[in-house]
């Protein structure tokens, strides 16, 4: 996919791709690629989030997502989400303390040349790694 990183902060991420190695058969971005991308820049947003807390030891995973196609990618696409709303983050932490698990939503969009591609909305779980066996 040849995804670079433009953004990556607790306050929020935004990833971008070029088209040529994620074409279709219409000569627009797959929507395959698309969704990848949405859901890699809502994880890197829960993964900055446990960094920036100092929390070590959670394996973050992708546990559902919905992506919404709005309009075509014709170019480089870019997918951004953040910040998660504090209130969501403290939920998350406090139920990860207790019960070693817990799982928080993110939200976001893909664009290309300021146009919008996709809405995107992620639930991640994290996972203490000494519980999730």
């Amino acid at each position: 996919m040849e995804v670079r990183v433009l953004r990556a902060e607790p306050s929020g991420v935004a990833l971008e791709a070029p088209l040529e190695p994620n074409l279709n058969h219409r000569e627009t971005a797959f929507g395959g690629s698309v969704a990848a991308l949405a859901i890699l820049a809502g994880w890197t947003l829960v993964h900055e989030c446990l960094r920036a807390d100092r929390i070590e030891g959670v394996r973050t995973v992708i546990h559902t997502s919905e992506v919404r196609y709005v309009a075509p990618a014709e170019g480089p696409f870019r997918a951004t989400c953040g910040p998660l709303r504090p209130e969501d983050w403290s939920r998350f932490l406090r139920v990860l303390r207790r019960r070693g698990k817990a799982r928080v939503h993110v939200t976001g969009e893909v664009t290309c040349r300021g146009t919008l591609v996709a809405t995107f909305r992620g639930a991640y779980a994290g996972l203490e790694r000494h519980r999730d066996r």
